[in-house]
């Protein structure tokens, strides 16, 4: 985490700079808190703010990755009491790391952990992803909405949830949650959000998606087509040397039988 981050955040007038606490290697997880904790003080002492606040991300565990466990995220906001410091949570990341958020009581029980390592009240940020991983795998793959491990029904409870809300007194004023589902044809991020408008029971109140909108930039549109005819072509290939193979083998059994 580095002071032009913090730099670029303020000129792009952001609202919030989310930050990945990153991995401890061989180190012991409590010097790796300690690591990250200077690091963000470091980075913020000459830093104009503003009105930037820097989020901690939770992760899903990965490899010797930091933060999957909410109560690391909360010893770091802790530590940064005297910063415009809060938490960004992501769906993906807390079901992969082992919290279940796709059952009701696993989702009551995850929300008393929030509240008792962090804080609700300093999370203003949810990335809603659905996740290609079970429950626990500790591997950081998001899916489009309603189509992973997570769920439809799990994702409709979250997002209706008073204490995920932003409107008082039980939700967050100002609460925000964005979508990084993976885009894997023109059109995915609109289907997505809209998906996420109709979950959370506002389908009338959803903005008009702008026609023909999409954030698969064109240079990613052609590798995607290229990599279909490459796909493609290995399918022809294996099928043809699969059909050869069949052909050579009926010619061998018809010569034995002649002979």
């Amino acid at each position: 985490f580095r002071f032009d981050e913090i730099v670029r955040a303020v000129a792009l007038g952001a609202d919030f700079l989310v930050v990945h606490p990153g991995a401890r290697g061989e180190a012991k997880t409590e010097h790796a808190l300690s690591t990250i904790i200077e690091s963000v003080k470091q980075a913020s002492k000459r830093a104009p703010m503003g009105n930037l606040r820097i989020l901690i991300e939770n992760t899903a565990g990965m490899g010797s990755a930091v933060g999957a466990r909410l109560e690391e995220v909360g010893e770091i906001l802790s530590a940064l009491r005297d910063l415009p410091a809060g938490a960004c949570l992501d769906t993906a990341h807390l079901f992969a790391a082992g919290y279940d958020i796709k059952s009701e009581g696993g989702l009551a029980s995850t929300i008393g952990q929030i509240e008792s390592a962090i804080g609700l009240d300093n999370v203003p940020i949810f990335h809603v992803n659905d996740s290609k991983i079970p429950l626990g795998g500790r591997v950081d793959r998001h899916e489009h909405i309603g189509k992973g491990k997570i769920g439809a029904e799990a994702f409709a409870r979250i997002l209706r949830h008073p204490r995920f809300g932003a409107a008082m007194p039980e939700g967050l004023t100002g609460r925000a949650f964005v979508a990084e589902t993976p885009i894997d044809d023109p059109g995915d991020d609109r289907r997505n959000v809209a998906a996420l408008w109709e979950l959370a029971g506002l389908k009338e109140q959803a903005p008009e998606a702008e026609k023909g909108f999409s954030m698969l930039t064109p240079a990613l549109k052609k590798k995607i087509s290229e990599n279909r005819k490459t796909e493609k072509k290995r399918k022809d290939s294996a099928e043809k040397k699969a059909r050869t193979k069949k052909t050579g083998i009926r010619k061998s059994s018809a010569k034995k039988k002649r002979g």
